[in-house]
């Protein structure tokens, strides 16, 4: 006869199969879920160049490139069943090369991107999951009445109300003027004057068992379907003290003209 040890080891080994199969049916069955829904635009507002040091020891100064935009983005086609977490972000494409190269180099092609802004919207909390299951056969002790008191007392402030608000519908996003979280730089130091700019939406799809899902020509596979927003080609400007020299430069050349 087996003894109990043994026994252990097959209830374990089964259960382990058993997990494992569902979990691979449970990534399959999202190559079954549609995703042409998603749609974004983003749209450029406010484009300025400074210079700064990279890090406190520095000396040296170099040139950053700061971005503030719209985005208007519909992505609650990618939550579905398999979805722990999105993280969506913005980036900016512009030429590797810095303009006082690129009239040596003639055969550099290539670009750079960078991340500007990014956020992770969770997933809506399943019914299924352990905390509502919890609350459903376990529910908390009611509150007492002080407690009551003083808890109604203090009012909601209003960026919890926001994020409810947020978690009903996850994956909508609509920001006006938005602030850009990182700053963008080159090795070479310099970023102004670079033409052929752009920022585009991307985001990766996190399950919670599978392979990550990445936005349509991002270059990592597998991709999601959708509309991938991006903005037409732009120039960044002239540092401040640069660009107000040149206006009135400009202004001197119009008063001598007339």
């Amino acid at each position: 006869m087996h003894s109990t040890l043994n026994r252990a080891q097959a209830v374990f080994g089964f259960f382990t199969t058993v997990a494992l199969v569902v979990a691979g049916l449970a990534a399959l069955s999202v190559l079954f879920y549609p995703t042409d829904g998603v749609t974004s635009q983003v749209k450029v507002r406010d484009v300025k160049v400074t210079k700064g040091r990279p890090h406190y020891y520095s000396t040296r100064k170099e040139e950053y490139a700061q971005m503030r935009f719209d985005l208007d983005a519909d992505l609650t086609p990618l939550f579905n069943w398999n979805t722990k977490q999105l993280f969506v972000y913005v980036y900016a494409s512009y030429p590797s090369d810095s303009p006082s190269s690129s009239s040596t180099s003639t055969n550099s092609s290539s670009n750079s991107a960078s991340i500007i802004w990014d956020t992770i919207i969770p997933a809506p909390e399943s019914a299924y999951s352990f905390d509502a299951l919890r609350e459903r056969f376990f529910p908390s002790k009611p509150q007492s009445k002080s407690s009551g008191r003083k808890s109604s007392a203090k009012k909601t402030p209003p960026k919890v109300k926001a994020k409810a608000t947020a978690k009903s519908a996850p994956g909508i996003l609509r920001l006006r003027d938005q602030k850009p979280k990182y700053q963008i730089g080159d090795v070479s130091g310099r970023m102004a004057e670079r033409s052929n700019v752009t920022l585009s939406v991307g985001w990766n799809v996190q399950p919670w068992v599978g392979a990550l899902w990445w936005a349509p020509g991002s270059g990592s596979l597998p991709r999601t379907h959708g509309g991938v927003g991006s903005t037409g080609s732009f120039a960044l400007p002239a540092l401040k003290g640069k660009q107000q020299q040149a206006q009135a430069q400009q202004g001197r050349k119009g008063a001598s003209a007339v």
